[in-house]
């Protein structure tokens, strides 16, 4: 029997990691993607679904006005005294990375929350606000009964490490209050950019693990220990005990951010965030994804990987459990007062301003909104990228009246990154289809195709993404034959590497519908259906049928 990596296909980043009797729990961070924070189920560590995204409300989050790739950062994952306890960050201002160097100030808001629930797929708390000190808050429960608040100090005073090392404060796990006064712990090592904390307790050491090196090809899981939570921690003789930083053909890249779980039977596993560049362009359209692999203690009382090479592995033979690796085929109707478990939409709690399942039964209506990568309301409705080779395709009903009015369906990464296929009108008020592709080069660069007339009546809309090679193609409701648009797009743009300077990039490609009135009216379409279908690495013809 094997596990296949990674665990979590798709944007599924920075894997916190509880279990609870015989069932295990992973959370996930979904930064600007609402409702907030994914969190999956396993019992055989092969096998995963979807059991919860708990911030759904407003008392819980709100990411109006956060910026591309903020929003929730980091979830951490407990169970004590007889609840779940979740931590994480919204980031509210990012900046750019570049802008002075380390020479100029950079400001930047992280608020650090804590919500609890006595079932993993329950009503959660409201926040509580913990502090505001810096990101990838986590939650330590020590054996004398007392909990602890760990995350990274960020330091933003010009000249000084951004990343100024992890602080400790006790809270008070029924209310949420901070006790006493923060501790810095660990400074961090060489490689720099320490975050993402985790401590954990073992035959009396307090075993520090982090994340170093950055998010791209140079990160690291690190660890170190201590007799003391406050430290002095010594690292470990090989500083990472997980990284591909220096195995360059390694199929899991950018491995790092990790989090640790004991199995019943005392077996150590490590979950951790990975990428799977494309083998041409070398980029991660599929963002970051979660892999796992078992670890071992050796004699001199430290974490290794089970061959002491610190390398993560695509396969890890198992008893007992064998990862499904069946290619997903969603078809979804609308056809149910409830979206589909798949779909996410951006930063707002109020989803009724930009979507009804009611509104017309058997189709998601979208009310228009504001431009496409608007940081505040925009209506758009999409899932996640999951496989290098897909199709997606769905029918949109939409009478626009002009050129303010468009509806679609859209390849999405962020704000300067994606390709849409929208129906919109011209000046004359005759509907057209075109593409809007918005490009990271130079300063930000945008390009509409020419328009195509199409009639009245609702259309079906195409994509199929073949690695880098994106097409887009239409037809009415009806006909048989995909007309398909000439240009074949890039698809790698779509990733964390591709970017304009300085921005972050820590999500991943999405496919959805998508539908704006930029002149306020809040004109709507209608979508019957959305199909998405994934395609075996082998290079076989797309099929042309019915979708």
């Amino acid at each position: 029997m094997t596990i296949r990596n990674p665990i979590l296909r798709g944007f599924n980043p920075d894997p916190s990691i509880v279990r609870v009797g015989d069932d295990y729990y992973v959370a996930t961070s979904t930064f600007d993607w609402f409702p907030g924070v994914q969190i999956h189920h396993s019992r055989d560590l092969a096998n995963w679904r979807l059991v919860a995204r708990p911030l759904c409300r407003p008392g819980q989050l709100d990411m109006r006005g956060n910026p591309d790739s903020c929003g929730v950062w980091a979830p951490d994952l407990t169970y004590a005294d007889g609840r779940f306890h979740l931590i994480y960050s919204d980031v509210k201002r990012y900046g750019r990375t570049t802008v002075d160097g380390a020479k100029g100030a950079s400001l930047r808001d992280f608020h650090n929350y804590w919500s609890w629930c006595d079932r993993i797929d329950g009503d959660w708390s409201d926040a509580v606000h913990l502090n505001s000190s810096g990101f990838d808050p986590a939650l330590f429960h020590d054996d004398d009964g007392r909990s602890w608040i760990l995350n990274m100090l960020w330091d933003h005073r010009p000249g000084r490490r951004r990343f100024a090392g992890i602080v400790a404060q006790e809270m008070d796990l029924t209310s949420g209050r901070m006790l006493g006064e923060r501790h810095v712990i660990f400074e961090g090592t060489s490689l720099g950019f320490t975050e993402g904390p985790h401590v954990y307790k073992r035959d009396g050491w307090y075993h520090l693990l982090v994340a170093e090196g950055g998010t791209e090809r140079n990160h690291a899981a690190v660890m170190a220990r201590s007799r003391s939570l406050l430290g002095p921690y010594e690292v470990h003789p090989d500083c990472a005990v997980l990284t591909a930083r220096d195995k360059p053909d390694a199929p899991l890249q950018r491995a790092g951010h990790a989090d640790l779980v004991e199995t019943p039977t005392g077996e150590t596993w490590m979950v951790y965030l990975c990428g799977r560049p494309l083998p041409s362009s070398d980029r991660c359209v599929l963002g970051r994804e979660t892999a796992i692999q078992p670890m071992r203690w050796c004699e001199d009382g430290w974490l290794r990987t089970l061959d002491g090479s610190a390398t993560p592995v695509l396969e890890v033979p198992v008893d007992g459990a064998d990862s499904v690796e069946a290619l997903t085929e969603d078809r979804h109707a609308f056809d149910t007062g409830t979206l589909p478990e798949p779909f996410q939409w951006l930063r707002t709690p109020y989803p009724e301003e930009i979507f009804s399942l009611d509104a017309r039964p058997g189709h998601l209506r979208l009310y228009g909104r504001e431009t496409i990568g608007s940081y505040f309301t925009q209506a758009l409705v999409a899932r996640r990228q999951q496989a290098f080779r897909y199709h997606a395709q769905t029918l949109v009903d939409f009478e626009p009246e002009h050129f303010q009015q468009a509806a679609g369906l859209t390849c999405y990464y962020n704000s300067t990154k994606l390709h849409y296929l929208h129906v919109t009108a011209g000046d004359a008020g005759e509907r057209q289809i075109q593409v809007l592709s918005v490009l990271p080069e130079g300063e930000g660069r945008s390009l509409l195709t020419d328009p195509i007339p199409v009639g009245p009546g609702p259309v079906e809309l195409r994509v199929e993404v073949d690695h880098e090679a994106l097409r887009f193609g239409y037809r009415m409701a009806g006909a048989d034959t995909w007309q398909w648009l000439p240009e074949t797009f890039d698809a790698s743009i779509l990733s964390d590497e591709a970017t304009l300077q300085g921005l972050p990039n820590f999500t991943g490609t999405f496919v959805g519908m998508a539908c704006q009135d930029m002149s306020g009216a809040g004109r709507h379409a209608d979508f019957a259906y959305f199909h998405y279908v994934e395609h075996a690495d082998d290079g076989t013809p797309f099929p042309h049928g019915e979708g």
